[in-house]
Parts: C-alpha cells; structure tokens; sequence
C-alpha cells in the first residue's frame, strides 16, 4: 500500500472517535495490552510524561516538549487529534514520524489488527510507542486522548502524570459532573509517581487529593506553587494557566534528574511553534482584517478563547463557526457574542453538523448569520465581506480549524 492507501485504510476501516464519536470508545485496556505484548511492551523502554485535562492538554504538552528539546533531550511528543496530516501525531524534537515508517508499521501488523479489531486510536498509540522506543527517545511527552482511566495511553508508567484541568467534555463517556470526569481523568495517577495539577478547582481537588493518598502519590497544584510570571509564544491569555503547569512539571522532572535550567525553560516556552510544530492555539492568520482562528471547543475552552476575544480591538465582528454533531449547543450558544455576523459551517467528516441545522439553533439564542455550503465558502466571504478594521474569528471545532490552516 502506498501511504495515502495506508492513511485511507486507518482512517475508513477501524473506528475512529475523531470522525465517529461514540462507536469507537472502549470500555477498557484488553487490545492495548494485547497490542503491546505483540510489540514487545515498547512502552517500558523509554521514559515518559502523562499529560490528561479537559482543556490545555495539547498545549502543555507541547510547551513541556520544547522546553526538553532546549534542555538538549530527544523528545517523543504524542498528541491527538491531528490537524492537516496524521503524523502530526508523532514527533520526534518537532519532526513528524516518516510515512515509512507508517507504512512499515501498518504492512506489519495489519493481520494483528484485523484479527484483534484494533480502533484508529489503539493503534496509533502502539505506533508511537514503538517508533519512541526503536528511535531511543530519551523522553516522550504523552498526551491522553480521552478521559484517562480506560484512554490507550495509560499503560504507561510516566516520570510525572500531568492533569492540566477538569470541564464538562465528553459527558456521555466521562460523567456528567466534575467529580466523575475528575475521577476519570484522575486514573493516570499511578503508584509511587508524583502527580501536577494545572488548576485547583473545589469540585475535584478531594478526588485528586484521595486518589493521589491511595497510590501514595506526592501530588502538588501548579497554581498555588508557581508565583513568577513566564511569558510564551503560544498566544492567548489562557496560556497563563497551563504556562504555570509546565514549570511545575518541569520542577518535578529537575527532581527526577533531569538536567534543565532556568534559560532552557525560558526559551523553551518561547520557542513552542518553532520546536514543535504547534497549530492552532490563537494563531493569528492575517492582519487587515485581523484572522484568529482557535480549536477551543467546549465550554471550558471557549470561555477562555472569548476572554481573549473581548480583549481585542475592532469595528466590526464576523465569526466563522461549525460544530460536530454530538456538540451540545445548549453548553455553548450562551457564551458567544450577539453583536457579531455569524458564518456558520459543517466541518467536512461524518460527524459534522449541518449548517443549517446550526444556524436554526443560533438563531433562536439571536446569533444570527447564513449558513455555507463550506468552511471554506464560509471564511471566503467573511473575508470578503469584513473591512480592514474588522475581527474574524475562525471555531467551534478542530475540524473546522483545520479547513482553514
């Protein structure tokens, strides 16, 4: 196969939660940890960062990968989901796997897939790790894909387990209240290895104090702890809070013998894009109109990415916005602006949501805008239709980020 079949078989054969949703989510680890013994368990031969959280997950985890890149460390990055090209999923020191080694990967393992009924994520998962652990990465930054406890992520044994913070995402799997997700997302704690929370929140600081006791655990809140202000190149006040839980974990790692400084971390932090390839976190793609496009997509995320909205300076507001269908609108529609036009978009997969259908519910809540045929119709004529002093913001879903970069 060549690699675009390869790509078309992974993407259209197994289930993928990106582009399926509730079909592809597993109830436990049983293919991991079959997938693994039939790789040879490459997890146990590297060592590893845990990165889980509701939202800033990617984000930290990037920021904690560049900041090892400029310590001088090989650095494996993980991360989901991808925004223009699958490999984008796994990196070395910012450079994305070969497509021969995808190829390689998939032609040797086809059969153990199809016969296991592996879904996309599983195997990915398992692609990274052996790709880590036959380059001899000297550290991999691991990004959950979903909630924690059952993700595929979470066979490994990490140096540090990472929670950035606890939202309402992905309440049909995870729980409907913070506790319950916490209680999900708090399942990379593992025995014995010390645990960073990115943001104390009331409802979830008992279960992670609880849990972290039970696994004896040393586990610290990066907001209590880090009181000096770092300043990075991922743009977005948000960025403060996951900027203080990088430098907490890198406290850890420090701890742990990793060998960093203060300049390592500075110029780690502002140096992210350039180290690793990092998209779509308040990236500004143009000027006159100014362009910002953000793949904050439920509430908690989209809260910070409208902060950071009202801060800015205009005359006139044009939003290009689409959703996946399993989106609950009622969770967001209260927080986007009224005094905007809105373009609203169907991201091109399987669980887009219809524009129209889109537009019929913003409509009610007095959002009004037309509805496109695409997102890239959508953003050509917002671009055509806004002044030079205007604002376009481009969201609502990573897929609809992705059309646009």
């Amino acid at each position: 196969m060549t690699y675009q079949d390869t790509l078309y078989w992974m993407f259209s054969q197994l289930p993928m939660y990106q582009k399926q949703g509730k079909t592809a989510f597993k109830k436990d680890l049983s293919n991991t940890l079959n997938l693994a013994a039939h790789l040879n368990n490459p997890e146990k031969k590297f060592k590893s960062v845990h990165v889980a959280g509701t939202n800033g997950k990617g984000s930290t985890s990037h920021m904690l990968a560049s900041v090892l890149q400029e310590a001088g460390f090989k650095v494996g990055l993980y991360t989901s989901p991808h925004l223009k090209d699958f490999r984008e999923r796994i990196k070395i020191n910012g450079e994305v796997v070969s497509k021969q080694f995808v190829m390689g990967f998939i032609k040797r393992n086809k059969a153990f897939f199809e016969a296991n009924n592996l879904s996309f994520f599983e195997m990915t998962v398992g692609m990274a790790f052996d790709y880590f652990a036959k380059q001899n990465v000297d550290i991999a930054v691991i990004e959950v894909g979903l909630g924690g406890r059952l993700d595929s992520t979470n066979i490994i044994t990490p140096v540090v387990s990472v929670i950035t913070n606890i939202g309402l995402d992905h309440t049909q799997f995870l729980g409907d209240t913070l506790e319950l997700i916490a209680g999900e997302k708090a399942g990379i704690i593992k025995p014995n290895i010390p645990v960073v929370i990115g943001e104390t929140q009331k409802e979830t600081t008992t279960v992670f104090k609880n849990l972290a006791k039970k696994n004896h655990s040393e586990i610290v809140f990066a907001d209590k702890l880090v009181k000096e202000m770092y300043v990075s190149d991922l743009k977005g006040s948000y960025q403060s809070k996951n900027i203080k839980t990088v430098v907490q974990t890198i406290m850890e790692l420090q701890k742990k013998g990793f060998n960093m400084s203060e300049k390592n971390l500075k110029k780690g932090l502002l140096k992210v894009v350039k180290n690793t390839g990092l998209l779509g976190r308040w990236q500004v793609l143009n000027q006159h109109p100014k362009v910002v496009c953000d793949t904050g997509h439920n509430r908690e995320g989209l809260i910070y990415v409208m902060q950071q909205l009202s801060n800015e300076i205009f005359e006139s507001l044009h939003i290009v916005f689409g959703v996946v269908n399993d989106k609950d609108l009622n969770s967001i529609v209260d927080l986007l602006p009224k005094k905007a036009t809105y373009y609203f978009c169907k991201p091109n997969v399987s669980r887009g949501l219809d524009a129209d259908e889109l537009k019929k519910v913003f409509n009610v809540h007095s959002l009004k805008g037309e509805a496109y045929n695409s997102v890239n119709e959508a953003y050509k004529t917002a671009l055509n239709t806004a002044k030079k002093e205007d604002f376009i913001f481009i969201g609502g879903s990573t897929f609809v980020v992705a059309e646009i970069i």
